[in-house]
């Protein structure tokens, strides 16, 4: 099953020390700059990521939708903030989608649905670390596989069936 992450652009920008300063500089360097990482991120693994902006920051007479280097940008409609265009497409998404955001209400509703969440922290350091490693982490992963064990664990300590799916989705990152 391929995952679709759903980025809350602004909020992951913010809370980037690195896209920090440069949205400070100019928001359109801070969003060029995500798009660029999230570019080389999905150079590495072939997962569909889309980006949504808040449309009221959307550059002068830019489309409400556009593909950049493999990564779909959306800029949310005027009178519509890009937090209920997310919760939206998790809806659509369900169980396919991963939903990057700080914001507690995003994160929730989107659980709601069914969607895995990350922090926006969380999946920088994921991104980071993907980029960085080359893909050769991914590899390491897959070739440790399941190694058998006599240590038992009884139902009390198996996390619920939604948390355990959230866990192998962020596995996937």
């Amino acid at each position: 099953m391929s995952i679709h992450i759903i980025v809350d652009g602004y909020n992951l920008i913010r809370q980037s020390k690195s896209f920090r300063r440069l949205d400070q500089q100019s928001l359109e360097l801070g969003r060029d700059a995500l798009i660029e990482s999230l570019a080389k991120y999905k150079r590495l693994k072939s997962h569909k990521i889309t980006v949504v902006f808040d449309g009221a920051h959307a550059p002068y007479l830019a489309p409400s939708r556009d593909r950049v280097k493999g990564i779909r940008i959306l800029f949310s409609r005027s009178g519509e903030s890009a937090d209920s265009v997310i919760i939206r497409m998790a809806r659509t998404e369900r169980e396919k989608a991963l939903v990057v955001s700080s914001d507690q209400e995003v994160a929730r509703s989107s659980e709601a649905f069914g969607a895995a969440t990350i922090s926006a922290e969380g999946f920088e350091n994921k991104i980071a670390l993907a980029v960085e490693l080359g893909g050769d982490a991914i590899e390491r992963d897959e070739a440790e596989g399941w190694k058998p064990t006599t240590k038992k664990k009884g139902p009390s300590r198996r996390l619920p069936k939604r948390k355990r799916r959230n866990r192998t989705k962020i596995k996937k990152l």
